[in-house]
């Protein structure tokens, strides 16, 4: 059996030191903002720090991984005898896999003796953070590449992501909403209640009239989905929204008896798109299908 290197990027929000301990390497992603020409890596700037700058105006922008970034990453690890297996950020939402796709096609070719594994993980942020970390656990317990790609693909699905936004304006820029939702969202203060379907696209679900009823509505969505004791693993994520991430991890606590295994801070990738107090919760399901 052929030693083989996980990888991962940006988009699953997991810090790095956090990667490195699961024994997981990292894709870097970057973006710009419109009113400037430099390019930022994905931790270049604190979340506090890039938060801030979109409160005051700024429009960030992200931009796939190109397939040239991964045939640099890629190769050396293939000249050395290894196998590569990367997880992707959802093809609903970005180019990166089809990208990565193209990539190991070309070094498949360059290196017939040597694999290139590419799964898509249909996730984002710290969802896509719960696919990698089966992979790394499965990794760790001595399962080779071709299993864990298939393990990924045949239970990414169980991995739910559900979310709420502070400002819909966000979701308006990206296309999820429309132009007179938003605005009446604003007016009548709805803050939208999403998830992410088998295709990995975002979905708008449900709207709450204010920001605790979203937060209620997350929590209410693990309990729909999961038995007791179900989720082995349960991560919150927020756009500088701290206590906000608090105030469900408090209430999975009291209502549901269990506890997140990390609150994480949404990166720039996902940021983004979603905006500063977005707060998401990520759990397996007892189902292998995110269908409501």
């Amino acid at each position: 059996m052929s030693d083989y290197r996980l990888y991962t990027d940006s988009a699953c929000d997991i810090p790095r030191a956090l990667l490195e301990k699961w024994g997981v390497e990292l894709v870097s992603m970057t973006y710009t903002f419109e009113d400037s020409e430099h390019v930022y890596r994905d931790d270049e700037l604190s979340s506090g720090d890039f938060y801030a700058k979109m409160r005051q105006g700024c429009v960030a922008k992200t931009s796939a991984v190109n397939t040239e970034t991964y045939i640099e990453t890629f190769e050396p690890v293939l000249k050395s005898g290894e196998d590569v297996l990367y997880i992707a950020f959802s093809s609903g939402l970005s180019s990166t896999y089809r990208n990565a796709c193209l990539a190991a096609e070309e070094l498949t070719e360059r290196y017939p003796d040597r694999r290139v594994e590419v799964v898509d993980s249909l996730s984002a942020s710290a969802g896509m953070g719960a696919v990698v970390y089966l992979a790394a656990v499965m990794k760790r317990h001595g399962a080779d590449i071709g299993e864990v790609a298939r393990y990924i693909e045949e239970n990414r699905l169980r991995v739910c992501h559900w979310f709420t936004v502070g400002d819909l304006t966000y979701l308006r820029r990206g296309g999820r909403i429309s132009s007179t939702a938003a605005v009446a969202g604003k007016l009548l203060g709805i803050k939208p209640v999403l998830y992410t379907d088998n295709e990995g696209h975002l979905i708008n679900t449900a709207k709450a009239r204010s920001r605790k009823a979203s937060i209620r509505a997350l929590a209410d969505k693990f309990g729909e989905h999961v038995s007791a004791g179900g989720s082995k693993v349960i991560l919150i994520a927020h756009a500088d929204c701290r206590s906000d991430a608090d105030e469900l991890a408090e209430i999975l606590k009291r209502e549901h008896r269990v506890s997140p295994h990390h609150i994480l801070d949404i990166g720039p990738l996902i940021g983004a798109h979603s905006g500063p107090e977005t707060l998401a919760l990520f759990f397996i399901s007892d189902s292998f299908s995110r269908k409501i």
